[in-house]
């Protein structure tokens, strides 16, 4: 009689390797990608709305992240789970897409799920749920449209304040209670690098220098770059000056191929080291010439160049990073020259005034380009630790993010859960009207967005239930602008509290919400196969066990 070893595997177990895992049936995998999914949006729904939670996260290099940006958030946690990778996709596909919104896609998708595990425990098919979640996301995008306040498609990008309208609403959900602050910087830097044609908006062009010390209300705006080195040499101020801009660095070449020089007598050694400085003087003499007066260097600036440079009284940077020479070129308007050769005048740049400043105990170079093409703008955002100085930068870049999704589509949908509120009841209606087992479905997927004014009450510490329902009171007698007005917890017109949600950014948060949530309900099997056995890595430094 054989052992427990040596018996045959049978059934599936025969068909894979060994060492492979296997789930399949509705307890097993549906409801197990379900609840994993569930928890991840758990953990970024308390981070919804203005009141959010900060997370804390701590990634695998040690690095701290204080946020209550959801996509940073799933970007961060290491996220292992296959289903609840559905999700961060989702997630990470909107922050791509729109800039913004991450957090209601990911929470979306989760209350989603959690509604299709009650009917599943009903006893509904998940294909059943699919299809009503299907007909109910086409039938809310619809409603969306129907929503959007008239006249808000044509818009001037370069207004301020309707600028200013649109943007708050996404940076308020960053930075609660600096958000007017925050939004006028922005809109000032998008306004001013905003080309002709609006929808070729990029978000390159609007910088952040993040500067430690002082306070939000210290932050300012440079037309131009902000560099965060001190200039090379002595000179530190120009007005109105030609730049050339060398992308190899300013140094005597040394030549490609090894040379051997035979030198006979002492006067020969001198004159050798005379023509090497004779002729990096004559480069540069020839850049004085040309009517540089400023020299930007990709690369090391040596000794002997430096020394003629201050002769010539020009001045010298020093920009390590490639890309940020880019950006200078594109702030200048110059062309980068491969090596040290007389300039062309033609491609010299022109700054209005580059400037070494001292702000908060750093060195700054601030390059200013006033009157020309205007294509780079700088947010200088201060305060007092670094975590808070990435959190406003995120602010930020969801404020340009916004932007730039404004310029592309311009409609708005009232804010505050009002368009969410409004959708929920239409939806409701529609449920009634379908006849089989899909309406479950749709009535399901119409309380999902209860979610929105519950997390949103609910983080400002307000009594949800109170508030949902004379949410659903105002909005049946008509009133659909009716939102959460968070700092009195009352129910008001989003009007007149003006907080208004980009049309586009809600579109694409619930299509992508519903998308992943019916990938996730499709699943029926997992078949994971045995983890390819390397040698262990050791643990990365920093943490240990206990």
């Amino acid at each position: 009689m054989l052992g427990l070893g040596g018996m045959q595997p049978y059934g599936i177990q025969s068909m894979l390797k060994e060492g492979h895992k296997h789930l399949s049936g509705l307890d097993e995998a549906v409801l197990k990608n379900i609840d994993a999914c569930k928890q991840l949006s758990h953990i970024t729904r308390t981070s919804l709305g203005p009141n959010g939670m900060n997370k804390m996260v701590i990634n695998h290099l040690d690095k701290l992240f204080v946020t209550n940006d959801a996509a940073t958030i799933v970007n961060e946690l290491e996220v292992q789970h296959p289903a609840a990778k559905i999700l961060v996709l989702a997630g990470k596909a909107q922050q791509e897409e729109i800039g913004d919104g991450a957090n209601l896609c990911v929470s979306f998708a989760g209350e989603l799920l959690q509604n299709a595990e009650e009917l599943i425990r009903m006893g509904l098919h998940p294909s059943e749920i699919i299809i009503g979640y299907t007909k109910a996301i086409n039938k809310t995008l619809q409603v969306l449209e129907e929503l959007v306040v008239e006249g808000s498609e044509a818009m001037d990008v370069r207004n301020g304040a309707e600028v200013i309208s649109r943007i708050k609403a996404a940076v308020a959900s960053k930075q609660f209670g600096q958000e007017d602050v925050l939004c006028s910087l922005i809109t000032d830097a998008c306004i001013q690098v905003c080309p002709k044609n609006p929808a070729n908006f990029n978000v390159d062009n609007v910088r952040v220098a993040k500067l430690l010390g002082g306070g939000l209300h210290n932050s300012t705006i440079v037309r131009g770059m902000v560099l965060k080195s001190d200039a090379v040499g002595s000179i530190k101020r120009l007005e109105k000056a030609k730049v050339a801009v060398f992308a190899g660095g300013v140094d005597t070449s040394a030549t490609e191929t090894k040379g051997t020089v035979l030198i006979h007598s002492a006067e020969q050694l001198e004159n050798y080291a005379k023509t090497e400085e004779a002729k990096v003087e004559e480069l540069i003499k020839a850049v004085a010439e040309s009517g540089a007066k400023v020299i930007v260097s990709g690369a090391a600036v040596g000794e002997m160049a430096l020394h003629f440079c201050e002769r010539y009284k020009l001045m010298v940077l020093k920009i390590s990073s490639k890309f940020e020479l880019r950006r200078f070129c594109r702030t200048t308007g110059a062309v980068a020259f491969l090596k040290l050769s007389p300039p062309n005048p033609d491609d010299l740049g022109y700054v209005d005034s580059i400037s070494v400043e001292e702000i908060g105990g750093v060195r700054v170079t601030i390059v200013r380009n006033e009157e020309g093409g205007n294509s780079i703008s700088t947010v200088v955002l201060r305060g007092s630790t670094d975590s808070i100085l990435d959190d406003l930068e995120r602010a930020v870049d969801d404020g340009v993010n916004t932007y730039k999704a404004m310029c592309r589509d311009s409609r708005i949908v009232p804010g505050a859960a009002a368009t969410e509120i409004e959708l929920a009841r239409r939806l409701k209606e529609f449920s009634f009207k379908e006849t089989g087992l899909d309406q479950y479905a749709i009535s399901k997927f119409a309380a999902s967005f209860e979610m929105v004014p519950k997390i949103l009450a609910e983080n400002a510490g307000l009594n949800a239930m109170e508030i949902i329902s004379s949410l659903y009171a105002e909005h049946a007698s008509g009133n659909t602008r009716v939102g959460i007005d968070l700092e009195e917890g009352v129910c008001k017109d989003v009007s007149n509290m003006s907080i208004w949600d980009l049309y586009i950014t809600k579109f694409f948060a619930l299509k992508y919400a519903a998308d992943a949530a019916c990938t996730v309900l499709r699943v029926d099997q997992i078949i994971m196969a045995k983890p390819a056995g390397g040698p262990k890595r050791d643990p990365p430094a920093g943490m240990d066990d206990d």
